[in-house]
């Protein structure tokens, strides 16, 4: 009998200059296997301490997956999933831009997030990369009344499963 290895993370033992456990993010894959054309990401974001306005997502140049800017949704996070099954509430936005050139993804809410809101961007129907491997995708928000530099708040570190 063959099993998959798991692809959510797990346990994470970090030192050095990497990204501490305030700054690693989580995140759910629905399949989390090369070539999939359907999975389904969620990736978490922590309550902030200040309000946000725009989120910027970037992604390495080695990452051949593919994004659906009509796919991507920000919900408010339910608090726990080991008891809620049910998905958070949407959260309308005014744009949703996926530049696979540069590897960023910017996402615009139609109205401000307030701090302390935990929220989640669902990237629905994903097509994975062609390989198994290690992605770091980098999180920046922006608040209103900041000064054109984004804030960073964390990075995904998203395993796919190597076949």
């Amino acid at each position: 009998m063959i099993s998959e290895a798991q692809t959510n993370p797990g346990f994470s033992f970090v030192w050095g200059d990497g990204p501490s456990q305030k700054q690693q993010l989580g995140y759910v894959l629905s399949y989390g296997t090369p070539r999939h054309l359907s999975d389904r990401w969620r990736l978490k974001i922590k309550r902030q301490s200040v309000a946000i306005d725009s989120i910027n997502i970037t992604y390495p140049d080695y990452f051949d997956g593919k994004f659906k800017e009509k796919k991507i949704e920000l919900r408010h996070a339910p608090k726990s999933r080991l008891f809620n099954l049910k998905k958070g509430k949407n959260i309308p936005l005014d744009s949703v831009t996926v530049d696979t050139e540069n590897g960023v993804i910017e996402i615009i809410p139609t109205e401000v997030i307030p701090a302390d809101t935990p929220i989640e961007v669902v990237a629905s129907n994903v097509r994975n990369p062609r390989s198994g491997g290690t992605y770091f995708f980098n999180c920046r928000i922006s608040s209103p009344g900041d000064v054109g530099l984004k804030r960073y708040i964390g990075s995904w570190i998203i395993s796919i499963y190597r076949n």
